[in-house]
Protein backbone atom coordinates (compact mmCIF):
# COMPACT_ATOMS: atom_id res chain seq x y z
CA UNK A 1 0.00 0.00 0.00
CA UNK A 2 2.66 2.71 0.95
CA UNK A 3 4.50 1.94 -2.33
CA UNK A 4 1.21 2.51 -4.55
CA UNK A 5 0.64 5.76 -2.87
CA UNK A 6 3.88 7.10 -3.30
CA UNK A 7 3.88 6.56 -6.75
CA UNK A 8 1.65 9.62 -7.36
CA UNK A 9 2.29 12.92 -8.74
CA UNK A 10 0.97 15.60 -7.05
CA UNK A 11 0.43 18.63 -7.62
CA UNK A 12 0.16 21.89 -5.51
CA UNK A 13 -0.81 25.62 -7.06
CA UNK A 14 -0.46 28.64 -4.76
CA UNK A 15 -1.42 31.97 -6.71
CA UNK A 16 0.75 34.31 -5.45
CA UNK A 17 -0.59 37.33 -3.33
CA UNK A 18 -3.59 36.41 -4.60
CA UNK A 19 -6.19 39.05 -3.77
CA UNK A 20 -3.89 41.80 -4.44
CA UNK A 21 -3.36 40.13 -7.86
CA UNK A 22 -6.58 40.00 -8.89
CA UNK A 23 -6.29 43.81 -8.86
CA UNK A 24 -3.46 44.23 -10.72
CA UNK A 25 -5.15 41.87 -13.29
CA UNK A 26 -8.08 44.15 -14.03
CA UNK A 27 -5.55 47.29 -13.37
CA UNK A 28 -2.61 46.39 -15.66
CA UNK A 29 -0.91 49.96 -14.91
CA UNK A 30 -0.36 48.72 -11.08
CA UNK A 31 1.77 45.72 -12.24
CA UNK A 32 5.05 46.03 -10.35
CA UNK A 33 3.52 48.70 -8.35
CA UNK A 34 2.99 48.19 -4.51
CA UNK A 35 -0.58 47.14 -4.00
CA UNK A 36 -2.29 46.30 -0.63
CA UNK A 37 -5.82 45.02 0.41
CA UNK A 38 -7.05 45.85 3.52
CA UNK A 39 -10.23 46.17 5.77
CA UNK A 40 -12.18 49.77 5.99
CA UNK A 41 -11.31 51.15 9.47
CA UNK A 42 -14.48 52.96 9.16
CA UNK A 43 -15.85 49.55 10.63
CA UNK A 44 -12.55 48.80 12.93
CA UNK A 45 -11.69 46.48 10.56
CA UNK A 46 -8.80 48.41 9.04
CA UNK A 47 -5.94 45.20 8.80
CA UNK A 48 -4.10 44.33 6.05
CA UNK A 49 -5.67 40.89 4.06
CA UNK A 50 -3.10 40.75 0.68
CA UNK A 51 0.08 42.85 -0.24
CA UNK A 52 1.71 42.43 -3.80
CA UNK A 53 5.64 41.64 -3.58
CA UNK A 54 6.37 44.75 -4.03
CA UNK A 55 4.39 46.18 -1.18
CA UNK A 56 5.77 43.36 1.20
CA UNK A 57 9.47 44.46 0.41
CA UNK A 58 7.94 47.78 2.11
CA UNK A 59 7.65 45.71 4.97
CA UNK A 60 3.61 44.90 4.35
CA UNK A 61 2.70 41.98 6.07
CA UNK A 62 -1.11 40.60 6.81
CA UNK A 63 -2.63 41.32 9.52
CA UNK A 64 -0.71 44.75 10.05
CA UNK A 65 -2.88 47.83 11.11
CA UNK A 66 -4.03 50.17 7.81
CA UNK A 67 -2.46 52.99 9.03
CA UNK A 68 1.05 51.44 10.04
CA UNK A 69 0.53 50.04 5.90
CA UNK A 70 0.15 53.62 5.06
CA UNK A 71 3.45 55.33 7.02
CA UNK A 72 5.47 52.56 5.19
CA UNK A 73 3.75 52.63 1.75
CA UNK A 74 2.56 56.27 1.22
CA UNK A 75 2.44 55.81 -2.32
CA UNK A 76 0.78 52.43 -2.66
CA UNK A 77 -2.66 51.50 -4.29
CA UNK A 78 -4.80 50.66 -1.19
CA UNK A 79 -7.95 48.43 -2.25
CA UNK A 80 -10.77 47.53 0.10
CA UNK A 81 -11.60 43.78 -0.46
CA UNK A 82 -13.62 42.21 -3.53
CA UNK A 83 -14.95 38.86 -2.45
CA UNK A 84 -16.56 38.52 -5.82
CA UNK A 85 -14.10 39.59 -7.53
CA UNK A 86 -11.83 37.00 -5.94
CA UNK A 87 -14.18 34.22 -6.55
CA UNK A 88 -14.88 34.75 -9.80
CA UNK A 89 -10.94 34.33 -10.74
CA UNK A 90 -10.79 31.08 -8.13
CA UNK A 91 -13.17 29.61 -10.20
CA UNK A 92 -11.76 30.50 -13.82
CA UNK A 93 -8.07 29.19 -12.72
CA UNK A 94 -10.10 26.29 -11.44
CA UNK A 95 -11.98 25.70 -14.97
CA UNK A 96 -7.92 25.68 -16.45
CA UNK A 97 -6.71 23.21 -13.94
CA UNK A 98 -9.94 20.76 -14.38
CA UNK A 99 -8.69 20.58 -18.20
CA UNK A 100 -5.69 18.56 -17.25
CA UNK A 101 -7.41 16.51 -14.79
CA UNK A 102 -10.73 15.85 -13.17
CA UNK A 103 -8.84 14.65 -9.84
CA UNK A 104 -8.81 18.54 -8.43
CA UNK A 105 -9.29 19.42 -4.49
CA UNK A 106 -9.51 23.14 -3.35
CA UNK A 107 -7.46 23.75 -0.39
CA UNK A 108 -8.12 27.38 -0.32
CA UNK A 109 -9.45 30.33 -2.12
CA UNK A 110 -6.14 30.88 -4.09
CA UNK A 111 -4.36 27.17 -3.54
CA UNK A 112 -5.23 23.87 -5.01
CA UNK A 113 -4.20 20.10 -5.63
CA UNK A 114 -4.21 18.61 -8.76
CA UNK A 115 -2.94 14.63 -9.11
CA UNK A 116 -1.90 14.39 -12.11
CA UNK A 117 -0.56 10.41 -12.22
CA UNK A 118 -3.36 9.34 -14.60
CA UNK A 119 -2.86 11.69 -17.66
CA UNK A 120 1.24 12.00 -17.92
CA UNK A 121 0.47 10.22 -21.40
CA UNK A 122 -1.58 13.09 -22.25
CA UNK A 123 -0.13 15.99 -21.02
CA UNK A 124 3.63 14.94 -20.53
CA UNK A 125 5.86 15.05 -17.64
CA UNK A 126 4.58 16.45 -14.42
CA UNK A 127 7.09 19.42 -14.55
CA UNK A 128 5.69 19.89 -18.02
CA UNK A 129 1.77 19.87 -17.04
CA UNK A 130 3.13 22.39 -14.25
CA UNK A 131 4.85 24.54 -16.71
CA UNK A 132 1.28 24.43 -18.85
CA UNK A 133 -0.76 25.37 -15.92
CA UNK A 134 0.74 28.29 -14.75
CA UNK A 135 1.77 29.82 -18.56
CA UNK A 136 -1.86 29.37 -19.12
CA UNK A 137 -3.35 31.44 -15.78
CA UNK A 138 -0.78 34.08 -16.25
CA UNK A 139 -1.85 34.11 -20.03
CA UNK A 140 -5.78 33.68 -19.12
CA UNK A 141 -6.34 35.03 -15.81
CA UNK A 142 -3.54 37.51 -15.53
CA UNK A 143 -2.30 36.11 -12.29
CA UNK A 144 0.98 34.37 -11.51
CA UNK A 145 1.44 31.01 -9.18
CA UNK A 146 4.09 29.04 -7.21
CA UNK A 147 3.44 25.33 -7.72
CA UNK A 148 5.17 22.22 -5.94
CA UNK A 149 5.71 18.53 -7.31
CA UNK A 150 5.98 15.78 -5.04
CA UNK A 151 4.71 12.43 -4.46
CA UNK A 152 2.26 13.36 -1.81
CA UNK A 153 -0.12 16.48 -1.00
CA UNK A 154 2.41 17.33 2.47
CA UNK A 155 5.30 17.68 0.00
CA UNK A 156 3.91 19.16 -3.04
CA UNK A 157 2.53 21.53 0.19
CA UNK A 158 5.55 22.75 1.67
CA UNK A 159 7.88 22.45 -1.92
CA UNK A 160 4.96 25.48 -3.30
CA UNK A 161 6.77 27.47 -0.45
CA UNK A 162 10.04 27.11 -1.16
CA UNK A 163 9.75 29.51 -4.54
CA UNK A 164 7.72 32.81 -4.31
CA UNK A 165 6.74 34.09 -6.60
CA UNK A 166 6.37 32.49 -9.93
CA UNK A 167 7.93 29.13 -8.61
CA UNK A 168 8.51 25.72 -9.80
CA UNK A 169 9.71 23.04 -7.29
CA UNK A 170 9.87 19.80 -7.52
CA UNK A 171 10.81 17.19 -4.74
CA UNK A 172 10.25 13.94 -6.23
CA UNK A 173 10.94 11.31 -3.26
CA UNK A 174 11.00 11.18 0.22
CA UNK A 175 14.74 10.76 0.66
CA UNK A 176 15.22 14.39 -1.38
CA UNK A 177 12.28 15.84 0.98
CA UNK A 178 14.60 15.06 3.75
CA UNK A 179 17.92 16.12 2.09
CA UNK A 180 15.51 19.07 1.77
CA UNK A 181 13.61 20.03 4.99
CA UNK A 182 15.34 18.18 7.71
CA UNK A 183 18.24 21.22 8.36
CA UNK A 184 14.85 23.75 8.36
CA UNK A 185 13.70 24.85 11.75
CA UNK A 186 10.76 22.94 12.87
CA UNK A 187 8.33 26.16 12.49
CA UNK A 188 8.97 25.33 8.52
CA UNK A 189 6.74 21.89 8.86
CA UNK A 190 3.33 22.31 7.91
CA UNK A 191 1.13 22.16 10.65
CA UNK A 192 2.94 23.83 13.05
CA UNK A 193 2.62 26.88 14.50
CA UNK A 194 4.42 28.61 17.55
CA UNK A 195 2.57 26.61 20.29
CA UNK A 196 3.69 23.35 19.12
CA UNK A 197 6.98 25.15 18.03
CA UNK A 198 7.40 26.15 22.11
CA UNK A 199 6.48 22.85 23.38
CA UNK A 200 8.49 21.05 21.06
CA UNK A 201 11.40 23.04 21.62
CA UNK A 202 11.25 22.02 25.75
CA UNK A 203 12.19 18.23 23.94
CA UNK A 204 15.22 19.90 22.01
CA UNK A 205 13.48 19.02 18.74
CA UNK A 206 14.25 22.61 17.26
CA UNK A 207 14.44 21.26 13.38
CA UNK A 208 12.27 19.03 11.13
CA UNK A 209 15.06 16.10 11.51
CA UNK A 210 14.93 16.69 15.15
CA UNK A 211 10.98 15.93 15.22
CA UNK A 212 11.30 12.98 12.44
CA UNK A 213 13.90 11.14 14.88
CA UNK A 214 12.15 11.80 18.13
CA UNK A 215 10.44 8.75 19.45
CA UNK A 216 6.64 8.67 17.86
CA UNK A 217 5.42 6.52 21.33
CA UNK A 218 6.43 10.34 23.41
CA UNK A 219 4.44 12.14 20.71
CA UNK A 220 1.05 9.93 20.84
CA UNK A 221 1.54 9.84 24.37
CA UNK A 222 1.57 14.01 24.30
CA UNK A 223 -1.24 14.99 21.57
CA UNK A 224 -2.38 11.68 20.83
CA UNK A 225 -2.89 11.04 16.71
CA UNK A 226 -2.23 14.81 16.15
CA UNK A 227 1.23 13.69 17.81
CA UNK A 228 1.61 10.80 15.56
CA UNK A 229 0.52 12.93 12.68
CA UNK A 230 3.34 15.09 13.35
CA UNK A 231 5.54 12.69 13.14
CA UNK A 232 3.83 11.58 9.99
CA UNK A 233 4.94 14.74 8.25
CA UNK A 234 8.30 15.23 9.63
CA UNK A 235 9.22 11.70 8.10
CA UNK A 236 7.18 13.42 4.22
CA UNK A 237 4.38 10.77 5.07
CA UNK A 238 1.48 11.55 3.86
CA UNK A 239 -1.34 8.87 2.61
CA UNK A 240 -4.44 10.96 1.84
CA UNK A 241 -5.68 10.75 -1.65
CA UNK A 242 -6.30 14.62 -3.60
CA UNK A 243 -10.58 14.46 -3.22
CA UNK A 244 -12.64 16.36 -6.16
CA UNK A 245 -15.48 17.80 -4.71
CA UNK A 246 -14.37 17.90 -1.01
CA UNK A 247 -15.64 21.25 -0.42
CA UNK A 248 -19.54 20.07 -1.88
CA UNK A 249 -20.78 19.42 1.70
CA UNK A 250 -19.15 22.31 4.04
CA UNK A 251 -17.89 21.89 7.34
CA UNK A 252 -19.42 24.47 9.16
CA UNK A 253 -21.61 28.09 7.97
CA UNK A 254 -20.62 30.84 9.90
CA UNK A 255 -21.00 34.84 9.77
CA UNK A 256 -19.46 37.48 12.47
CA UNK A 257 -18.87 40.89 12.81
CA UNK A 258 -16.59 43.79 14.29
CA UNK A 259 -18.75 46.08 16.11
CA UNK A 260 -18.11 49.79 15.39
CA UNK A 261 -18.58 50.18 19.05
CA UNK A 262 -18.06 48.20 22.14
CA UNK A 263 -20.84 46.26 23.77
CA UNK A 264 -21.44 45.38 27.68
CA UNK A 265 -23.81 43.36 29.17
CA UNK A 266 -25.81 40.06 27.79
CA UNK A 267 -28.95 42.57 26.52
CA UNK A 268 -27.06 44.45 24.23
CA UNK A 269 -24.90 41.31 23.29
CA UNK A 270 -27.63 38.76 22.60
CA UNK A 271 -29.35 41.33 20.46
CA UNK A 272 -26.15 40.45 17.75
CA UNK A 273 -26.44 37.17 18.38
CA UNK A 274 -29.87 36.81 17.83
CA UNK A 275 -29.09 38.61 14.28
CA UNK A 276 -26.28 36.48 13.62
CA UNK A 277 -28.62 33.73 14.41
CA UNK A 278 -31.17 34.33 11.84
CA UNK A 279 -28.21 35.13 9.46
CA UNK A 280 -26.64 32.24 9.93
CA UNK A 281 -29.71 30.03 9.84
CA UNK A 282 -30.87 31.55 6.57
CA UNK A 283 -27.78 30.46 4.82
CA UNK A 284 -28.17 26.71 6.02
CA UNK A 285 -31.74 26.63 4.81
CA UNK A 286 -30.05 27.77 1.25
CA UNK A 287 -27.84 24.83 1.16
CA UNK A 288 -30.28 21.89 2.51
CA UNK A 289 -28.27 21.31 5.47
CA UNK A 290 -28.92 21.07 9.09
CA UNK A 291 -26.43 21.81 11.56
CA UNK A 292 -25.77 19.96 15.32
CA UNK A 293 -22.98 22.03 16.91
CA UNK A 294 -23.60 25.74 17.90
CA UNK A 295 -19.81 27.82 18.01
CA UNK A 296 -19.86 31.16 19.76
CA UNK A 297 -16.47 33.69 18.72
CA UNK A 298 -16.18 36.55 21.36
CA UNK A 299 -13.07 39.17 21.03
CA UNK A 300 -12.85 41.92 23.70
CA UNK A 301 -11.02 45.25 23.27
CA UNK A 302 -7.71 43.71 24.36
CA UNK A 303 -8.10 41.45 20.87
CA UNK A 304 -8.14 38.55 23.40
CA UNK A 305 -10.38 35.45 21.75
CA UNK A 306 -12.94 33.19 23.28
CA UNK A 307 -14.55 30.51 21.23
CA UNK A 308 -17.01 27.76 23.04
CA UNK A 309 -19.17 25.48 21.35
CA UNK A 310 -21.81 23.15 22.18
CA UNK A 311 -24.34 20.16 20.51
CA UNK A 312 -27.75 20.27 20.68
CA UNK A 313 -29.79 17.29 20.98
CA UNK A 314 -31.14 17.56 17.37
CA UNK A 315 -29.63 18.93 13.61
CA UNK A 316 -31.39 22.15 12.79
CA UNK A 317 -31.59 25.52 10.47
CA UNK A 318 -34.09 27.66 12.42
CA UNK A 319 -32.48 30.56 14.31
CA UNK A 320 -33.94 30.05 17.67
CA UNK A 321 -32.44 27.31 18.29
CA UNK A 322 -29.02 28.31 17.50
CA UNK A 323 -29.75 31.36 19.57
CA UNK A 324 -30.50 29.82 22.82
CA UNK A 325 -27.51 27.74 22.37
CA UNK A 326 -25.58 30.11 21.89
CA UNK A 327 -26.63 32.43 24.63
CA UNK A 328 -26.35 29.16 26.97
CA UNK A 329 -22.47 29.84 25.71
CA UNK A 330 -22.89 33.31 26.53
CA UNK A 331 -23.98 33.01 30.15
CA UNK A 332 -21.35 30.00 30.97
CA UNK A 333 -18.32 31.65 29.69
CA UNK A 334 -18.25 35.62 29.40
CA UNK A 335 -18.48 38.25 32.11
CA UNK A 336 -20.91 40.27 30.88
CA UNK A 337 -19.02 43.39 32.64
CA UNK A 338 -16.28 42.60 30.09
CA UNK A 339 -16.52 44.72 26.50
CA UNK A 340 -17.67 43.02 23.00
CA UNK A 341 -16.00 44.00 20.10
CA UNK A 342 -16.64 41.29 17.88
CA UNK A 343 -19.17 38.55 17.52
CA UNK A 344 -19.48 35.49 15.77
CA UNK A 345 -21.83 32.51 15.70
CA UNK A 346 -20.89 29.43 13.43
CA UNK A 347 -22.73 26.03 13.25
CA UNK A 348 -20.96 22.78 12.34
CA UNK A 349 -21.37 19.08 12.32
CA UNK A 350 -23.96 19.96 9.04
CA UNK A 351 -25.96 17.01 7.34
CA UNK A 352 -27.74 17.52 3.90
CA UNK A 353 -31.83 18.31 4.87
CA UNK A 354 -33.60 14.70 4.19
CA UNK A 355 -36.43 15.00 6.65
CA UNK A 356 -38.02 17.53 9.22
CA UNK A 357 -38.15 17.16 12.59
CA UNK A 358 -41.67 17.72 13.92
CA UNK A 359 -42.40 18.03 17.62
CA UNK A 360 -45.69 16.75 19.41
CA UNK A 361 -47.24 20.08 19.91
CA UNK A 362 -46.14 21.86 16.40
CA UNK A 363 -44.37 24.60 17.75
CA UNK A 364 -41.58 23.96 15.68
CA UNK A 365 -43.59 23.13 12.68
CA UNK A 366 -45.15 27.18 13.37
CA UNK A 367 -41.37 28.14 14.05
CA UNK A 368 -40.56 26.39 9.84
CA UNK A 369 -43.38 28.12 8.36
CA UNK A 370 -42.46 31.65 10.24
CA UNK A 371 -38.66 31.67 8.56
CA UNK A 372 -40.33 29.94 5.20
CA UNK A 373 -42.32 33.34 4.79
CA UNK A 374 -39.47 35.44 5.87
CA UNK A 375 -37.00 33.60 3.41
CA UNK A 376 -39.82 34.38 0.45
CA UNK A 377 -39.93 37.84 1.58
CA UNK A 378 -36.36 38.81 1.66
CA UNK A 379 -35.95 36.41 -1.75
CA UNK A 380 -38.16 38.74 -3.19
CA UNK A 381 -37.50 42.21 -1.73
CA UNK A 382 -33.84 42.00 -0.11
CA UNK A 383 -32.31 40.65 3.44
CA UNK A 384 -33.71 43.99 5.06
CA UNK A 385 -37.03 43.78 4.55
CA UNK A 386 -37.87 42.33 7.36
CA UNK A 387 -36.68 41.85 10.56
CA UNK A 388 -37.30 41.33 14.41
CA UNK A 389 -38.69 44.15 16.43
CA UNK A 390 -35.71 44.14 19.05
CA UNK A 391 -33.19 45.37 16.07
CA UNK A 392 -34.53 48.35 16.35
CA UNK A 393 -32.69 49.00 19.25
CA UNK A 394 -29.33 50.73 18.88
CA UNK A 395 -26.80 47.35 19.67
CA UNK A 396 -28.06 46.25 16.33
CA UNK A 397 -26.10 45.68 13.19
CA UNK A 398 -29.27 46.80 10.99
CA UNK A 399 -27.57 49.59 9.15
CA UNK A 400 -24.07 48.58 9.59
CA UNK A 401 -24.17 45.23 7.22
Amino acid sequence: MFGDVMKRSILLCDMNSFFASCHQAIHPELKNKEVIVAGDPAKRTGIVLAASYPAKAKGIKTGMALWEAKRLCPNGYFFKPNYPLYIDFSTRILKIAREFTDLIECFSIDEFFADVTGVTHLFGQPKEIAIKIKERINLEVGVLCSIGIGPNKLIAKMAADLQKPNGLTMVESINRFKEIFWPMPVRELFGIGSRYEKHLYSYNVKTIGDLANFPVDILKKRWGKNGEMLWFCANGIDYSPVVPNSLDISKSIGHQKTLPRDLRGFQNIKIIMLELSEIVARRVRQGEYAGRTVHLTLRDTQLNFLTRSMSMKEYTDLPDDIYKTSCTLLEKHWNQSRPVRLVGITISNLIKKEHEQYDLFGERERQRKLVMACDEIRDRFGEKAIFRGISLNEASLHGIK
